[in-house]
């Protein structure tokens, strides 16, 4: 047990100390005066986001890019609530240029067992644009978001590109855990672009060609599983397009989102998210969520076994404190990148709570379901 344990602590070691690299080989993309030239169909799914949509609308109101240039695409998900409502009147009593002429309001077409893909796949057919760009209701978009993508892809000619996205700061531990949460997800994002070994991305801020959607089926091959609209498209680009997909490191372009309320909508979130993993076909990326796991699970293990005698517990020490360390420059690398590195005030108990949380999580994955926005499904 002792060489098992130490084996994995290496390896976890090991690939976290190869993110944190790979996170600085992914150079700051700047902005400069540069005429836009791209044209964007922005697609936004939602479900029952009446409290969300009005700052959602309000962010893409400020939004600096040409007007002309861009749509909106807003995908009514059978809302019961007040969400076509409020879109509606801010279509008709809002009287400025992008409203009466960059907006729209359609309905999903269920095609699958995936809603969320089948939102997607609905815009994308009446998109009037090549380049697609994906974010959330629960968003808001950042002024300069549509000239970062449009510099980065006149910079660079990519067919996909993922972007930053944070969590709003809401001075409550739950907000700062799940935002050192965040930090893991998308240092780990970064890291693999560094490494040449894309894996995670997040689809509240993700862009790809419609052509490259079209020649690839769009999400054929995974609609039987309700989440992944992101990853999974990701990985079918990746395989047919494996020197065009990028990583967007600009501060310019970070989606900020809310964190959950409540612990119990944060573990639904994250089982939604482990319940896909299974599926990955991504060898690199199921390794390196097979080390995490591991290690988080001997961290709870291992004191146990050092109580009935059959570890030394003097090596538990050292597991937890080389794990500390990595897991700390990781965390304080992407926190400077999204400056916001007060979520460090809470660093030392999120350490200690999240091997329990995401042992939990993954157990749940495997045995049950999940419940997100009033649906329930099964594993």
């Amino acid at each position: 047990m002792v060489i098992l344990s130490i084996s994995i602590a290496i390896l976890y070691l090991a690939v976290i100390a190869a993110f944190t690299f790979g996170f600085d080989k992914v150079k700051p993309f700047n902005l400069s005066d540069v005429a836009a030239k791209t044209r964007f169909s922005v697609v936004v799914p939602f479900r029952n986001e009446a409290e969300n949509l009005p700052q959602l609308l309000k962010s893409i109101t400020a939004l600096n890019y040409t007007k002309q240039l861009f749509e909106i695409i807003l995908v009514d998900d059978d809302s019961d609530d007040d969400s076509v409502k409020i879109i509606k009147e801010f279509i008709d009593t809002i009287s400025t240029e992008i409203t009466k002429t960059n907006i729209s309001l359609i309905t999903t077409k269920k095609t699958s067992t995936s809603p969320k893909k089948d939102a997607i796949t609905t815009a994308i057919k009446a998109a009037k644009y090549e380049w697609i760009i994906t974010t959330d209701a629960d968003c808001i978009v950042p002024k300069f978001w549509l000239d970062s993508f449009d510099e980065f892809i006149q910079n660079r000619k990519p067919t996909c590109i993922v972007a930053p996205v944070t969590y709003i700061e809401d001075g409550t531990f739950l907000g700062r855990f799940q935002l050192l949460d965040l930090f893991s997800l998308q240092g780990a994002t970064i890291g693999g672009f560094g490494l040449k070994r894309p894996f995670l991305c997040n689809g509240a801020n993700f862009a790809y060609t419609k052509s490259v959607f079209n020649t690839l089926n769009g999400f054929e091959g995974n609609t039987n599983i309700a989440s992944g609209d992101d990853i999974f498209l990701l990985e079918k680009i990746i395989k047919k397009y494996p020197n065009n997909v990028y990583y967007l490191k600009c501060e310019k372009a970070i989606v900020f989102t809310k964190p959950q309320h409540t612990w119990q909508q944060l573990i639904e979130q994250r089982v939604r998210w482990a319940a896909k993993t299974s599926a990955y076909n991504n060898w690199f990326g199921k390794v390196t969520a097979l080390i995490v796991f591991l290690t988080n699970f001997l961290i709870i293990l291992l004191p146990f076994l050092a109580v009935l005698g059959l570890f030394n517990l003097k090596i538990w020490v050292y597991i937890l404190v080389i794990k500390l360390h990595i897991d700390f420059l990781l965390l304080y690398k992407t926190s400077a990148f999204f400056n916001q590195r007060r979520a460090f005030k809470s660093f030392l108990t999120s350490f200690f709570l999240y091997p329990f949380l995401t042992n939990y999580v993954a157990l749940r994955s495997v045995i049950k379901g999940y419940q997100w926005k009033g649906r329930t499904f099964k594993k």
